[in-house]
């Protein structure tokens, strides 16, 4: 009866094993690798990577999910370590977007290939949907892209356009360089992350805007592949830790866009971060998966903005939609416009040392 038992706890183990992950080929090693941080090494090489939700187990010559993370012989690498796929200086701030944070400036952006997250709908899938020997890269080691940082000038580095948390080693390292010589950092997430990474990041995080995608559980699972509820519990935790958070919601025709689920969706944001947290809603536009889909109308992206409001938020914006009154930023006490925006670019900034020079009501946010 033992040897019974222990056999059908190897056979439950195995099977939770292969659930837990979808694994992808090796590549052959690499000199230039570097070990992975969190994660929990087992018998028999296997390894647990502890970075995002997923907790992928990993046998020895295999990838987690996200295609970025290998183990070699019991010790976990990250693949995507100093191999940026996209390097760009002249991204308006507000393309992150980051509305209430340094308007009106330019940051130094970056990106490696791979996504803990399987969106549909992704905008940038060429890269985020992509392993690391899928796609050209330059190798730039941290230093070498922090001096490249300090050369153009930029007040800011921004972690964005695929997911953050796959090359968290790298972020890491640029992040404490990028504050040791006073440039600020950000990034655009999912916040699929777990906690004990996330809040090693906040010591040298200074805004972030995160990736609402929906408000259920069933959306999670059915359009990214993954769940709500750890999104949630980052988002307070950026919050209680600091860091000037910004949300985008990606606004879906039929799939997230009831009001009940939008009252619900602004409801929480409200009562756990703060009226004052800026809400993008953001245009659909027909992408990757989702191709027959048609653009989110703009009647429903005012409704939802509405809906915002009234639920008590007090800076809510409308993307994608060029021209549109609700790129701009208004006093909630006057109601007058406080920055004009057209697009991504600054045409007007009405305020001084942070508050509406209208009428001196105090505008949330990192304005210097």
């Amino acid at each position: 009866m033992k040897s019974l038992g222990k056999l059908i706890t190897s056979i439950i183990f195995l099977f939770a094993l292969v659930a837990s992950c979808f694994y992808l080929p090796a590549i052959p090693a690499q000199p230039n690798l570097k070990e992975a941080l969190f994660y929990q090494k087992l018998k028999n090489q296997l390894v647990q990577c502890q970075l995002c939700p997923r907790r992928c187990f990993i046998p020895d010559g295999k990838r987690g999910f996200c295609g970025v993370r290998e183990n070699h012989g019991g010790v976990l690498y990250t693949l995507s370590f100093a191999k940026p796929v996209s390097l760009n200086d002249i991204d308006p701030i507000e393309k992150k977007p980051l509305f209430h944070f340094l308007p009106g400036t330019r940051t130094f952006s970056i990106a490696t290939a791979g996504c803990n997250l399987k969106c549909k709908f992704c905008q940038n899938w060429e890269i985020s949907q992509r392993l690391p020997e899928e796609v050209d890269f330059v190798y730039l080691e941290p230093e070498d892209l922090v001096r490249k940082l300090q050369e153009s000038g930029r007040p800011t580095i921004a972690y964005t356009y695929s997911e953050p948390t796959i090359f968290y080693e790298y972020v890491l390292e640029i992040a404490k360089l990028a504050r040791a010589k006073g440039i600020r950092n950000v990034m655009h997430s999912n916040g699929y992350i777990n906690e004990e990474p996330l809040r090693q990041l906040t010591k040298y995080l200074d805004a972030a805007n995160i990736d609402l995608k929906g408000f259920s559980e069933e959306f999670y699972t059915k359009m990214a592949e993954g769940t709500l509820e750890p999104v949630l519990k980052s988002l307070k935790i950026l919050r209680k830790e600091g860091v000037h958070i910004e949300i985008t919601n990606l606004v879906i025709p039929g799939y997230n866009d009831d009001e009940e689920t939008l009252v619900k969706m602004c409801q929480w944001i409200r009562d756990n971060l703060g009226a004052d947290t800026p809400l993008h809603f953001s245009r659909f536009i027909p992408m990757y998966k989702l191709l027959n889909l048609s653009f989110t109308p703009v009647e429903t992206l005012e409704k939802a903005r509405n809906i915002a409001l009234d639920c008590g938020l007090k800076y809510v914006y409308i993307g994608n939609v060029g021209g549109n009154p609700a790129e701009n930023t208004y006093c909630p006490k006057c109601k007058k416009i406080v920055i004009r925006r057209i697009g991504y670019m600054v045409s007007e900034i009405n305020l001084e040392n942070g508050k509406c020079k209208f009428c001196g009501e105090k505008i949330d946010g990192i304005w210097n």
